[in-house]
């Protein structure tokens, strides 16, 4: 008996969401369009806020929007970011991303 899992893209960007929430230095994620940042106004948070997927060359790419901590470096929490979602992609779900870009929208003392 053979089948088949598929993984749907708000389940990818749920993981993606998650896993960027636990990088050292990102306070929190930022509205990713203006849908959702009405959605954020009214109340209602996803896991996957941030976090835009799409597809480039046939593979599953990712655009994580977040708000830095004040005196971290963006570009080492960026990196970190970048190497966790790859591995936790690759790992969790089998899925190898072609690009992984973090937006950094804001700067937060914590």
């Amino acid at each position: 008996m053979s089948g088949s899992i598929q993984i749907t893209e708000a389940a990818l960007a749920s993981l993606i969401g998650l896993t960027a929430h636990e990088i050292p230095g990102v306070v929190g994620m930022a509205p990713a369009n203006l849908k959702e940042g009405i959605s954020r106004v009214l109340g209602r948070a996803n896991a996957s806020d941030g976090v835009l997927i799409g597809k480039e060359n046939g593979k599953f790419t990712a655009d994580v929007f977040i708000v830095a901590a004040y005196g971290v470096s963006i570009p080492t929490v960026a990196r970190n970011i970048v190497e966790r979602v790859e591995h936790v992609c690759k790992s969790q779900a089998a899925i190898e991303l072609e690009a992984v870009r973090v937006h950094a929208v804001g700067v937060q003392r914590v």
